[in-house]
């Protein structure tokens, strides 16, 4: 039996503008690359945080995840701090998650303009 470790996972999108249906399509986009990325199953999955950038307000993340299959995990999402020259119209996201992988091994994931976040991580 493999053993089976917490991990988080990161990952970063942005939208063209704040509109609800942008956001729903950024963020399935990002969580959907982000299973694949991992070979996570929603049933893997323990919590997911999502945060967006303060211009960013005509929808929740969450309620783009619900659609695609995470209705029985447990979802959060919040407002980045203002920070100035910080990345605009951008959703981060944390998924816990149990895997076999090592902490090294884990992929994360940066899509559109957020490529340049983090390429520590990836």
């Amino acid at each position: 039996m493999t053993n089976l470790l917490v991990r988080a996972v990161r990952g970063a999108t942005t939208c063209g503008n704040n509109d609800a249906d942008e956001i729903a399509v950024a963020t399935r986009e990002l969580l959907i690359a982000m299973l694949e990325g991992n070979d996570i199953g929603i049933e893997d999955i323990i919590s997911v945080f999502f945060t967006t950038s303060p211009d960013l307000t005509a929808a929740f993340p969450a309620a783009a995840a619900r659609g695609i299959g995470f209705e029985t995990v447990p979802l959060i999402c919040s407002s980045e701090i203002d920070v100035p020259n910080a990345k605009s119209r951008c959703i981060r996201v944390m998924m816990h998650t149990y895997s076999s992988r090592e902490r090294d091994e884990i992929r994360h994931v940066y899509l559109r303009d957020a490529q340049n976040l983090r390429d520590d991580l990836r």
